[in-house]
């Protein structure tokens, strides 16, 4: 979706030099992206390897990347993100990033009105990373809650309904954590929660 969005930008007749050479490097960048999410993916039969990592840097640099795509007409939409200092646990950086980025379009794709707020809060707790990613947006019917986990389910009208299915897949079977939905009022907005085990600090 954020290919095309700057494909469609360099469609724009008025487009100027410095503006055409961002769309360009962010091109490249979500391809690249996509590479790699495609070569995790293309293993998603087999145990990705995890590794002890800062969760920090991950969870900021994908709400940088989410952040960039907000639209910039017609809508004011603020992404907020509350972490602590360090949060170590044991992940698949790339695949945890991936997860964390379908939350937070998920999210983005949900705030109908013109203006809007999407937070990002993370926290340790008895030996479990928390992060909690919260919208504005329209939330979701109760009789929906057991569906959105689904492999095909979906309220866009583009798209597979696959990312929460697969989302849920990454946190529980790689990361030995949970992924659920912890609360939606309709009209009002939704709250996801991931929690996977920490990792101790060296």
């Amino acid at each position: 979706s954020s290919l095309l969005g700057w494909i469609e930008m360099l469609r724009s007749p008025d487009l100027d030099t410095d503006t055409k050479a961002q769309a360009l490097d962010e091109i490249e960048n979500d391809v690249e992206r996509l590479q790699r999410v495609a070569d995790r993916f293309s293993d998603i039969g087999s145990q990705p390897k995890l590794e002890r990592c800062d969760l920090v840097p991950i969870v900021e640099q994908t709400a940088a990347y989410v952040r960039r795509r907000i639209p910039r007409q017609g809508q004011s939409i603020d992404l907020t993100v509350r972490l602590p200092e360090v949060l170590w646990a044991e992940a698949n950086e790339e695949l945890f990033a991936w997860v964390l980025e379908n939350l937070l379009k998920n999210a983005l794709d949900a705030i109908e009105d013109e203006e809007g707020r999407i937070t990002v809060t993370a926290w340790k707790e008895e030996g479990q990373v928390f992060i909690e990613v919260e919208d504005t947006g329209r939330g979701i019917e109760g009789q929906q809650w057991n569906n959105i986990f689904r492999p095909g389910y979906s309220t866009k009208k583009r798209g597979w309904g696959l990312g929460l299915s697969l989302a849920r897949r990454v946190i529980e079977s790689y990361h030995g954590g949970r992924l659920e939905l912890v609360s939606s009022t309709v009209g009002e907005g939704s709250t996801f929660r991931i929690e996977i085990p920490a990792a101790r600090a060296e």
